[in-house]
């Protein structure tokens, strides 16, 4: 990394879906860009505020006592128009007239494609940080915002087996996640739950109805299963209609939804989020560009901005085997 910063000028923004721990991202760019004596604009709304000219200057008390707020304060969008080459065109347009010389997008995949045609079309150094609950980013463990998600899903299905026991009721809680299981496995390991339905794995409908029967004839009158909300036989409610035709059991549906995207950072996620604002701003001074900033095995790491979305980031080994058994 170069001793003096390749560029004097650079612009933040947040983009796509929101997660816990944004703000803290923004916090710590801001800081560190004006560490590094860099000015640095906030672009509001995203793709759809950089499309419109909505960017503002920030200072060091721009981001005070936000470290601890859900959401994001530069507010978030997803823009239709910027996939368009006029909408790109209108875009750069601003960021040019602002005399901004590099960006940092903070989001997921989704963003991290937009960005990367930004670069090919225009050549604006651009470092891209983790933000979505998801947690499906290849190039990072965590993706800021998923500790948060899995707490906030856990928190709501140690409530509902509260419930389910008091009634003698099976439930099935839907989280968030797209595509990727990540939120519903760790939340059902650490929720006891008796079956996790991911994307990652097929999902055997006659295989369940038959564990509920076993469960059934043990006596095990209530249960709770959880079910990501990309998995391939449906979600949640068409999963419970599947099962209660089989069995003729009632299931009951709770569906946590955008709860899991708002609320005060976990401290990891604030962690997390100090530590890769601070390091795209380092990134982004010394040259790099068109990467994500990450972190592995608590290193930071730069993965290719398409490589982040392109390869399929696998759950961690042995989990999925793991949940089965201890759910027996």
């Amino acid at each position: 990394m170069s001793e003096a910063p390749a560029l004097s000028t650079i612009g933040v923004y947040t983009s796509g879906g929101d997660s816990p721990g944004m703000n803290a991202a923004v916090r710590a760019v801001v800081r560190t860009a004006h560490h590094l004596q860099l000015k640095v604009f906030g672009i509001f709304r995203g793709y759809s505020g950089m499309i419109a000219g909505e960017i503002k200057p920030m200072e060091r008390r721009s981001v005070s006592n936000i470290v601890q707020q859900g959401g994001t304060i530069i507010k978030t969008s997803r823009s239709a128009e910027y996939f368009t080459a006029e909408g790109r065109r209108q875009a750069y347009e601003h960021i040019r007239a602002h005399g901004i010389e590099g960006l940092i997008c903070i989001g997921g995949d989704g963003s991290f494609r937009g960005a990367v045609a930004f670069h090919n079309e225009f050549k604006i150094p651009l470092v891209g940080v983790p933000g979505t609950i998801d947690n499906d980013l290849y190039g990072t463990d965590f993706t800021i915002g998923y500790d948060t998600a899995v707490a906030t899903a856990l928190e709501s299905i140690d409530k509902i087996r509260d419930t389910a026991q008091s009634h003698d009721r099976m439930f099935l809680v839907e989280v968030m996640g797209r595509e990727a299981g990540f939120i519903g496995l760790a939340s059902g390991i650490a929720g006891g739950a008796e079956e996790i339905l991911i994307p990652e794995t097929r999902t055997d409908l006659e295989a369940i109805c038959h564990r509920l029967e076993q469960r059934t004839h043990r006596h095990k009158t209530s249960l709770i299963m959880v079910v990501s909300e990309g998995d391939e036989a449906g979600g949640a409610v068409e999963i419970g209609e599947k099962l209660r035709a089989r069995t003729g059991m009632d299931f009951r549906v709770c569906i946590l939804g955008h709860t899991q995207r708002g609320g005060s950072p976990t401290a990891a996620d604030r962690l997390l989020a100090s530590r890769l604002g601070y390091e795209a701003v380092r990134a982004l001074a010394g040259g790099r560009a068109n990467v994500m900033v990450g972190e592995v095995n608590g290193e930071i790491v730069y993965t290719p901005l398409e490589e982040t979305y392109a390869r399929k980031k696998p759950l961690a080994s042995g989990l999925v085997e793991m949940a089965a058994i201890l759910a027996e």
